[in-house]
């Protein structure tokens, strides 16, 4: 189940700012979450980057810092206009993160933050695919989410949270192993990191060329 806070959330973006700046805390600050899927990873102007479920541009915006070739896609058209009026230079795109309106190998980098929570074990399975498809060879899938939390002093506000905001399916995805997931869908070199007492899971993904 889940809270009328979830929906006042997504209507009031102040709210969801003000949700998302107190969440970083645990990892240090709003600006080292948003570095954590990227710590090791060599990006530069040049580098092709989809912001994947990019949602009102957040994380967008920080990718963009890093490179002039950067896509934002999301269902929602609300949340793509208001990344769209905030980032003017940045091409957004409508669309399903399970049928993505790209050809194959055009990303050095799919990224995505806090999104795949919100998806069933077959929609994840069919956009961890998707992610495989449109990425180039040698390119990267990053991601950070929810994850079972190995310190139980994580456990109380992770339950809250969860409660608070979210669907069943983010039950589902912290009892989920994502890494694996990515192993079946092709992906060679998967490298898995926990933070806040393993409440948060970093996955870097390799898509190697042969």
């Amino acid at each position: 189940m889940t809270t009328i806070l979830r929906r006042w959330s997504y209507q009031h973006q102040w709210l969801y700012d003000s949700i998302s700046w107190t969440a970083a805390l645990a990892v240090g600050g709003e600006r080292r979450f948003r570095q954590l899927a990227l710590d090791n990873l060599t990006i530069n102007e040049n580098s092709v980057i989809l912001d994947l479920c990019c949602g009102a541009g957040q994380n967008t915006g920080y990718l963009a810092r890093l490179s002039g070739h950067c896509t934002g896609l999301d269902i929602s058209p609300v949340a793509l206009s208001r990344a769209q009026k905030s980032l003017p230079d940045v091409t957004f795109v409508e669309g399903l993160a399970q049928a993505m309106p790209f050809g194959d190998g055009q990303f050095d980098l799919v990224h995505t933050s806090v999104a795949l929570h919100e998806m069933d074990t077959g929609q994840l399975q069919q956009i961890i695919k998707e992610v495989y498809r449109v990425l180039k060879p040698d390119g990267v899938f990053t991601l950070i989410d929810f994850h079972q939390p190995h310190n139980l002093l994580f456990w109380p506000g992770l339950s809250l949270f969860l409660w608070l905001f979210e669907t069943p399916t983010a039950w589902q995805l912290i009892g989920t192993d994502l890494v694996k997931m990515l192993k079946d869908a092709g992906f060679d070199d998967c490298r898995q990191n926990l933070y806040a007492g393993g409440s948060l899971q970093v996955i870097q993904g390799f898509k190697i060329d042969d």
